[in-house]
């Protein structure tokens, strides 16, 4: 199985508000995550990083409301022993004001075939609230009838990988700018393994990495920030030049909503 890894990018707006419009300008937002760039700390207050309660990252995940993360079904969070970190952009840092939360349940989709990643999100109830600031925000929902563009540039964030060449983690968090393609055309790189529950987002010198999985695909609509897709699975050397695949958020709106109801 190839290497799994999580992307924000830039999505629709949903009808929730006080969602997906960060205290902080992303600024330009165009490169790559693979010898990517630094993120304005803050630009990204939904992104959260999944923890060992010793302080390891391991994936991504993104604030939904106060009460809620969405991640990948593939990290494997297990309640018991990992945590999830709210508000941090410099894993090195030992001043910046996170919030460490445990997590009362963690709630996966109930058709995840991890044989071939489909279906691969799920939702994680904080065990309490997060509290909402300047660095800590929910970012919005797309309607489960979103159509997307082709070609639509999109962002996604992380702390993965940033060189081939190296295993290490990000310390400060990534961003990088990605087209959507069609399924079709990834079908091209990946077969039939995907299906219409995926997203396909990059291949064009760009990628996401080990690390970055779980963590969100997002688009901008106005000055509103929509999650589309879940950073899930791709190639195994993170190849700039090959797509990368997400979840698709809009097929999964109806389960989320009746869950966190």
């Amino acid at each position: 199985m190839e290497s799994l890894w999580a992307i924000a990018c830039l999505a629709l707006a949903s009808t929730v508000s006080g969602c997906g419009v960060p205290a902080f300008s992303p600024s330009e937002y165009s490169e790559r995550i693979i010898n990517g760039q630094d993120a304005v700390p803050g630009a990204w207050p939904w992104q959260v990083s999944l923890q060992t309660r010793s302080g390891t990252h391991f994936c991504g995940g993104s604030l939904i409301n106060e009460n809620w993360v969405v991640t990948a079904a593939h990290c494997e969070f297990n309640p018991y022993s990992h945590v999830v970190v709210l508000g941090q952009h410099d894993r090195g840092s030992k001043t910046e004001a996170v919030q460490v939360k445990t997590v009362a349940k963690a709630i996966t989709h109930p058709s995840w075939n991890a044989n071939i990643f489909n279906n691969d999100i799920t939702l994680l109830k904080l065990s309490s609230p997060a509290q909402l600031g300047p660095t800590v925000s929910p970012v919005c929902l797309p309607s489960p009838n979103l159509v997307l563009p082709i070609h639509l540039l999109c962002v996604t964030t992380g702390w993965g990988r940033t060189n081939i060449a190296s295993q290490d983690l990000a310390v400060r968090l990534q961003q990088v700018t990605l087209p959507l393609i069609t399924l079709s055309q990834c079908r091209q790189h990946w077969g039939q393994r995907i299906t219409s529950s995926m997203l396909c987002a990059g291949g064009v010198g760009a990628s996401s990495c080990r690390g970055d999985s779980g963590g969100p695909l997002v688009y901008q609509n106005g000055n509103v920030w929509t999650l589309i897709g879940i950073v899930s699975w791709g190639n195994s050397n993170c190849d700039v030049s090959v797509p990368a695949i997400y979840a698709r958020v809009s097929e999964f709106r109806k389960w989320i909503d009746n869950v966190i109801a």
